[in-house]
């Protein structure tokens, strides 16, 4: 008999993990629900809203079209890498080549992951944001490399400052990833910002990769910058952007990545081992959502205004601090004295049936604050917040 162990490996890297904040939370929701209370989800970014009606119609269209059944491989839809390219022109000016540094993802989680594997290895640094998304710390593990994060606090905006860092953690580091506007905390930057950090890295020779998911979701005149406008931004960076939340396609994966060449060839020479592309029917689908008209934007980004008013008047009606952001589809409030972020939103779920996400699933830097989506309309974010003023306080 064997003595090596169990005939199932393990990966030693999967006991490194961060924990995935929505893991368990199916199972909690379904045992609140059979006791009779209707839960009020304000915890996934998954909002209730359909896409473009153009890119349903066109879904329905495609699928009837054998070569839309094909695979896509990396290549993908012509059109769509094209479309995407000519976004990025219209929307930010910036210039890309469709075929060399462009390249379609299965949503950009997916693009993240693929691109640190082929990025990082054994004794490399990424240098990663606290709090940020999970996936972020988990995919540079599983890459073999090693993550430092770094703190975020609110007396700075919620910024990464690249001066702060140990030099020996620089001296290390292969990867930095950014986030603005920024997951989970809502905060945002000016393109000032983007061009001390593409100086930086320009400097110390590290990688950059910014995470543009909540591009399109801004209020009140903000414009979100892309890191590719900064002159230079090109020898250095590269970004990630999704259809997910701009046009509420959150489950049909899809998004790209723009920017420099080598990190697109190694995103590619993962990509062509690990899966076949977005497929054709959907990027045939997303190629109309690029095209939608200003109007229905405006109208989407429009709504989820509207809800981060009446949700932040909630939440301050109901004895809670907050600020108002201007761009994603997050409020970023303060837990009340006396609880941790997890016991805050587990007595949150359980005894008044609303879905929250701690702080501290976003790291330790997210401790003394929780994530409430924007996803459920006015009504709902009110009777929420109403709701949680009525815990009774922590012993």
């Amino acid at each position: 008999m064997s003595s090596r162990g169990p005939a199932v490996p393990r990966s030693p890297s999967l006991d490194r993990l961060p924990e995935y904040p929505l893991g368990d939370l199916p199972a909690r929701r379904a045992a609140v629900e059979a006791r009779g209370i209707r839960v009020l989800n304000l915890g996934p970014g998954d909002a209730d809203l359909l896409p473009p009606p153009r890119v349903v119609e066109r879904l329905r269209e495609v699928v009837l079209e054998s070569r839309y059944s094909r695979y896509g491989f990396q290549r993908g839809l012509p059109e769509f890498r094209e479309e995407a390219a000519g976004w990025m022109e219209r929307r930010f000016g910036v210039v890309a080549d469709p075929y060399e540094e462009l390249h379609p993802l299965i949503g950009s989680k997916e693009g993240l992951a693929h691109l640190l594997l082929g990025c990082l290895g054994p004794g490399d640094v990424a240098i990663l944001p606290d709090p940020g998304f999970h996936s972020y710390e988990g995919a540079v593990i599983m890459a073999g490399a090693e993550p430092h994060l770094v703190r975020l606090s609110p007396e700075n905006g919620y910024r990464l400052d690249p001066e702060a860092l140990p030099g020996g953690v620089v001296d290390r580091a292969r990867i930095l990833l950014l986030n603005y506007p920024n997951n989970p905390t809502a905060a945002s930057v000016e393109l000032d910002y983007f061009q001390r950090i593409v100086e930086f890295c320009r400097e110390k020779g590290i990688g950059l990769i910014h995470d543009h998911a909540y591009s399109e979701i801004a209020f009140d005149g903000y414009r979100p910058p892309s890191v590719l406008q900064v002159p230079g931004a090109e020898e250095v960076a590269v970004e990630l952007h999704s259809l997910s939340k701009t046009y509420n396609m959150t489950g049909w994966r899809l998004g790209w990545a723009v920017g420099n060449r080598r990190f697109i060839r190694n995103l590619v020479e993962v990509k062509s081992l690990v899966d076949t592309g977005p497929p054709l029917a959907i990027q045939a689908a997303g190629l109309e959502a690029l095209r939608s008209p200003e109007a229905w934007m405006r109208e989407n980004v429009e709504l989820f205004r509207r809800r981060r008013d009446v949700g932040v008047q909630a939440f301050r009606d109901a004895g809670f601090r907050l600020q108002v952001p201007r761009a994603t589809i997050y409020l970023w409030v303060a837990v009340p004295g006396g609880w941790s972020s997890a016991e805050f939103c587990r007595r949150a779920l359980n005894e008044v049936g609303v879905v929250l996400l701690p702080g501290s699933s976003f790291g330790a830097g997210g401790e003394g604050y929780f994530r409430a989506a924007l996803t459920v309309d006015e009504p709902e974010l009110q009777e929420a917040a109403e709701r949680l003023a009525g815990l009774e306080p922590a012993s």
